[in-house]
């Protein structure tokens, strides 16, 4: 982002404005498209993302679940079927190979009609895992998934860590 006059300045978790000023560090960028409209609905996309990912994730329930997913559902992750109806396959996954798993989102962004989240997954006697998982809503409903998943290595080159 440049310095000079309309450059923007991250002021809110999920706002930017035009600003003569040098962006401040240490806070994270998101747009709204003017006013507390834009603010809302990325607050309920927000809501809906956090409440579906708990409830699919962590309850492994499907059926409370797909009130947040659109009739339409498009499936990135090229282990789960496409369309609304390869989540309860996902879920069945989840309750027979990863008995006693758990997410916990880290961080979650918004961008108009995407959300982001950043994910750490634990499951009993497999490797942790930092997932990147980006939903698309209409509506307020989920109907555009894509994901991306990496193990979390024992031993680390920087002490950053993951999350």
């Amino acid at each position: 982002m440049g310095r000079g006059k309309g450059s923007i300045e991250p002021i809110a978790r999920d706002k930017m404005v035009e600003s003569s000023t040098p962006p401040q560090s240490g806070r994270v960028l998101q747009k709204t498209r003017g006013g507390t409209e834009m603010q809302s609905s990325l607050e309920s996309n927000k809501k809906n993302v956090l409440e579906f990912y708990d409830i699919l994730c962590n309850k492994k329930d499907f059926e409370s679940a797909k009130k947040y997913v659109g009739s339409r559902y498009i499936q990135h992750n090229p282990t789960v079927a496409d369309g609304p109806e390869g989540l309860p396959a996902f879920v069945d996954l989840l309750k027979s190979d990863y008995q006693g798993s758990r997410v916990e989102i880290k961080q979650i962004f918004a961008d108009g009609d995407y959300v982001i989240i950043h994910v750490h997954g634990t499951c009993p006697d497999k490797p942790d895992l930092a997932i990147v998982d980006i939903f698309k809503l209409e509506n307020g409903k989920i109907v555009e998934h894509w994901d991306v998943i990496q193990p979390i290595p024992k031993t680390s080159a920087n002490p950053n860590g993951m999350f």
